[in-house]
């Protein structure tokens, strides 16, 4: 699928915290692969765009030239959760690669509040965070910005988030990888990620981990409670998403 085509063909679209950056880093060394300036360009999820009339002029300019036999790609994790963004995808480019970095939904959880406690976005605990503090988030407008804040548990519900990419997308476009997998054997999950994408093997790399957790004061640690609670939100919604990827995630929902 390589060419000069000035349209972004491959997207890195999910899911936060499960390990994008440090796959970024990788796809970004790769000569056929064109990397945005910036690892999230955060394009199909603005809300200040016309999208009845859309222009992705700016969009597509940030990666300059296009260049024969390099294929463009945006690694930009909110995508698969956003409210449209898979569905502005769709219009943009049809023929477009969607790749999705799944991590247990309880760890993903964890990882998110200690990012926003970090950054000084969150001052609730944990434990609050996922039970009253999602109140934060007016139901009746998905695209509020608390929703990208706040959305701990929610952004779990990878079963939804897979069923509305399947019904935008041909599963042959969708490429469905575990965050445990690519830390475990980077050099397996790049070559299918390769083949995935139709471009040459990838060199030999360093192993990346990138976007470590900050070395902050958080005031308190997860709790088998805590799990516990997240499991039960999420449990039939990874059923769903268990038949839909074909992914093995039975550890992800024990104690």
């Amino acid at each position: 699928m390589l060419s000069s085509d000035a349209r972004v063909g491959l997207f890195l679209a999910g899911v936060q915290k499960g390990g994008t950056t440090s796959l970024h880093a990788c796809l970004a060394q790769h000569p056929e692969l064109a990397p945005p300036p910036r690892k999230e360009p955060h394009h199909f999820d603005r809300e200040d765009l016309d999208w009845e009339q859309a222009d992705h002029a700016a969009y597509e300019a940030q990666y300059g030239e296009p260049q024969v036999g390099r294929l463009r790609y945006d690694a930009t994790p909110i995508y698969v959760f956003w409210p449209q963004s898979l569905e502005r995808i769709r219009a943009y480019n049809r023929q477009a690669r969607l790749i999705f970095l799944f991590r247990d939904p309880f760890e993903r959880a964890w990882s998110h509040w200690c990012m926003e406690w970090a950054r000084g976005a969150e001052e609730l605990p944990f434990a609050e965070a996922i039970r009253q503090g999602r109140q934060r988030m007016p139901l009746d407008r998905r695209s509020d910005p608390a929703w990208r804040v706040y959305s701990y548990i929610e952004r779990g519900h990878y079963g939804l988030q897979l069923a509305r990419a399947l019904g935008l997308f041909p599963r042959r476009q969708m490429l469905f990888l575990r965050s445990e997998d690519f830390a475990a054997d980077q050099a397996g999950v790049l070559a299918r990620i390769a083949e995935f994408a139709g471009i040459a093997p990838f060199p030999t790399l360093a192993l990346q981990r990138e976007n470590r957790r900050p070395l902050v004061d958080y005031p308190s640690s997860p709790t088998a409670a805590d799990r516990a609670l997240v499991r039960s939100e999420l449990a039939g919604d990874m059923r769903l998403f268990a038949s839909l990827s074909g992914l093995d995630i039975g550890h992800w929902l024990q104690d």
